[in-house]
C-alpha cells in the first residue's frame, strides 16, 4: 500500500454500493469509477458465500418490535400543515428565518393538540405529541424533496448544481504561523497552522507500520457553531472522523520531511455550521498551509454532494446544506486538486447508489471543486516564500552516525550545553540526520557550527581560530574545534624567537593556527605557519619539537614583532 495511489474501501449489497471510504493521490474521476465498479464486482463472491451460509445454517430472524406510531394521526397532521409548510419554504430562503417560521408552526400545532388532550374525557382520546411532531417532520421532508425533484428548487432557492456564496481570507491571526478562513454560505471554518520540530511529531502506539506522524489535522465542532449552548465533553467520534478525512485529503500534498523538516499541525475550528464543515475544513487547511509558507504541491478543495431519490426521479445536489443532509438520501464528500481526487467518503440512507448516480455525483463534484480552487488561488496564488517571524527556523545537517555520541556527550551533557547556549532545539536521528530549530537564523547557525565542530576531523593544512586552554614550558595547547585540542610548540608560536610561552600567549587568548600533523589522535599546530604564509609541508620542515627554541625570522624578541594574522578575530577558513 505504500506505493499505491489508491486506498479504497467499499461495502454494498448485490445491487449497489452503500458505503465508500477512500484516500488517493490525485486519482481521476474515470479511474475512481472503474475502481468502484471493480470493488462492487469483487464483493459479490463474499455476498454469495453469506447467502450460502444463511441457507445452510441460518436461523429465523428475530422479530423487531419498533415504536408504534399512530400512522393515521401522523398522516392527518402532515396534511394539516402541508400547505403552510410549502408556503414557508417558498417565502423564506434564509435558514434562520425559515427555521423560526417552522418552529412557530410546530409550536402552534403542538399547543393545539396539548389543549385537546387537556379536555379529553379519558386517556383513550388523548394523542401522542411525539406522533404530532412526526407528522410535522413528514410534511417538511415530503415538501422539501418534492420541490427539488419537481421544480428543481432547493430550500435556499438554488438549483441542484449551484454552490453557495464563497469567500476566503488568510493571515487573520498574525501571531500564529498560518491561518485561513473559508466561508461557504453559513458554513465557516477557521484553520490554524502550527509548525514544530521533529520532536513535536505524534508518537503512534498501535499495530501500524509507522511509529510517528508529522502531519496532523484536528477538527473541532463547538456547540456555538449551531447556535447551541451546552458543555464541552471532549472530542466526539464525529469530530475524530471529520479530522481524519481532512487529514487524508491533504496528506498527498504535504512535502516530504527531507524537503520540509517540520512537524505540521492543523486545527480547524468550525465557527458556523450549515452543512459540509468537513469539506470546508479541507479548504481552510489549504489556505492555512499556504499562509504558513508550507510548500504544498497543489491546493486542495472539498465539496459535499447530496441525493434525492423517489422511484425513478433522481436529483444529485452540489454543496448540500444541513436541511438537505438531514432530509436527503446521501452525503457524498469529495476532495482533491485540479489533477484528481485525494479523498472520498460516502454514507447513504437508501439501499444503494447506482453507477449512473456515482458518475453524475463525481462529475458535479469536480465542477464545484475547480470553482473553489479558483477562489483559493485568487486569495493566495502560492505558498508564501518566507515562514512567519514566529515560526522556528529549521536547519538539517548530516553527521557520521558513529559520531552521534560525541554530539550527545556523557548523559546528554554536550547536546544540552549547545541548546542552552544557543537557545535552539536539537533532534538527532539514528541515521545521523540532525534537525536544529532556532527562533532565528543566527542561533541555529551557531548551533550547527558547534555540532559540525564536534564531529569534524582535523584537516592538515587548514587554518583554525582556537582558544589557548593550557600553557606548558614547551608550548601552548589550543582548542581549535569544540572538544579538540592540539599543541603549538614554542618554536611555532611566532615568526621570531620566543623565550617563554607566557611572553607570547595567555590562557583564553584566541589565536589562528594551522594543523600541520595528526598522529594517533595527537594534533600538532603552528601559529608561525599562519604568520609566514607557509604550507603544511613547509611548516613541518620548520617544526623542531625536540630541537632548539628558535622560530623563523628573528625580527626582535618579546611580543613586539610582526604579527600578520596572529589575532583571533577572523573566522576559520
Amino acid at each position: 500500500m505504500e506505493d499505491s495511489t489508491l486506498d479504497l474501501r467499499v461495502s454494498g449489497t448485490s445491487e449497489a454500493i452503500n458505503m465508500v471510504e477512500c484516500g488517493a493521490v490525485e486519482v481521476s474521476e474515470e479511474i475512481m469509477l472503474r475502481a468502484l465498479k471493480l470493488a462492487h464486482e469483487s464483493i459479490q463472491p463474499v455476498l454469495d458465500l453469506q447467502k450460502q451460509i444463511q441457507a445452510e445454517i441460518g436461523k429465523p430472524k428475530s422479530e423487531y418490535i419498533s415504536k408504534s406510531s399512530d400512522h393515521e394521526l401522523v398522516a392527518r397532521v402532515a396534511e394539516q400543515v402541508r400547505a403552510e409548510t410549502r408556503q414557508i419554504l417558498v417565502d423564506t430562503a434564509d435558514r434562520d428565518a425559515r427555521s423560526a417560521a417552522l418552529d412557530a408552526l410546530a409550536e402552534r400545532v403542538v399547543a393545539e393538540y396539548e389543549a385537546r388532550n387537556a379536555t379529553a374525557a379519558d386517556s383513550a382520546e388523548k394523542v401522542s405529541l411525539g406522533d404530532v411532531k412526526e407528522g410535522l417532520e413528514k410534511a417538511l421532508k415530503e415538501e422539501v424533496r418534492r420541490r427539488i425533484l419537481d421544480d428543481g428548487v432547493r430550500p435556499d432557492g438554488r438549483d441542484v448544481r449551484t454552490i453557495r456564496p464563497l469567500s476566503a481570507e488568510v493571515g487573520l491571526i498574525p501571531r500564529v504561523h498560518g491561518s485561513g478562513l473559508f466561508k461557504r454560505g453559513q458554513t465557516q471554518v477557521l484553520t490554524i497552522a502550527t509548525l514544530g520540530t521533529p520532536r513535536d511529531s505524534q508518537e503512534l502506539d498501535d499495530l501500524g507500520a509507522e511509529d510517528s506522524k508529522r502531519y496532523l489535522h484536528h477538527y473541532n465542532f463547538p456547540p456555538y457553531s449551531t447556535g447551541e449552548a451546552r458543555p464541552l465533553r471532549g472530542t466526539s467520534r464525529r469530530e475524530k472522523g471529520h479530522g481524519a478525512l481532512g487529514e487524508t485529503a491533504l496528506r498527498p500534498m504535504i512535502p516530504p520531511e527531507d524537503e520540509f523538516p517540520y512537524t505540521i499541525r492543523l486545527v480547524s475550528e468550525v465557527m458556523s455550521s450549515n452543512g459540509s464543515t468537513s469539506m470546508a475544513s479541507v479548504c481552510g487547511s489549504t489556505l492555512a498551509l499556504m499562509d504558513a509558507g508550507v510548500p504544498i504541491k497543489r491546493p486542495v478543495a472539498g465539496i459535499a454532494m447530496g441525493l434525492i431519490k423517489e422511484g425513478d426521479q433522481v436529483a444529485v445536489l452540489t454543496d448540500i446544506q444541513g436541511m438537505e443532509d438531514h432530509l436527503g438520501d446521501m452525503d457524498f464528500k469529495v476532495a482533491g486538486t485540479v489533477n484528481g481526487i485525494t479523498a472520498l467518503q460516502m454514507d447513504i440512507k437508501i439501499s444503494g447508489v447506482s453507477e449512473e448516480v456515482m458518475t453524475r455525483a463525481l462529475g458535479q463534484a469536480r465542477e464545484a471543486r475547480l470553482q473553489i480552487l479558483d477562489l483559493i488561488k485568487a486569495t493566495i496564488p502560492e505558498p508564501r516564500a518566507d515562514l512567519s517571524d514566529y515560526a522556528p527556523r529549521m536547519t538539517v545537517i548530516k553527521i557520521d552516525p558513529e559520531k552521534i555520541g560525541m554530539v550527545i556527550g556523557p548523559g546528554g551533557k554536550m547536546v544540552r550545553s549547545i541548546q542552552e547556549s544557543t537557545g535552539v532545539k536539537i533532534d538527532i536521528q539514528e541515521d545521523g540526520t540532525v534537525f536544529v530549530a532556532g527562533a532565528d537564523g543566527p542561533s541555529a547557525a551557531a548551533a550547527v557550527e558547534k555540532i559540525l565542530g564536534l564531529t569534524e576531523d582535523a584537516e592538515i593544512g587548514r587554518i583554525y581560530t582556537g582558544k589557548v586552554t593550557r600553557i606548558e614550558a614547551y608550548g601552548a595547547f589550543v582548542e581549535f574545534l569544540p572538544g579538540k585540542e592540539g599543541m603549538v610548540h614554542i618554536s611555532q608560536l611566532a615568526d621570531y624567537r620566543v623565550n617563554s610561552v607566557e611572553d607570547e600567549v595567555a590562557l583564553g587568548d584566541e589565536i589562528m593556527v594551522m594543523v600541520t600533523d595528526v598522529n594517533d589522535g595527537k594534533v600538532r599546530l603552528s601559529r608561525q605557519a599562519v604568520l609566514e604564509g607557509w604550507t603544511a609541508e613547509e611548516a613541518r620542515s620548520h617544526d623542531r619539537p625536540s630541537g632548539g627554541r628558535s622560530g623563523g625570522d628573528r625580527r626582535g624578541g618579546g611580543r613586539g614583532g610582526d604579527r600578520r594574522g596572529g589575532g583571533g578575530g577572523r573566522d576559520r577558513r
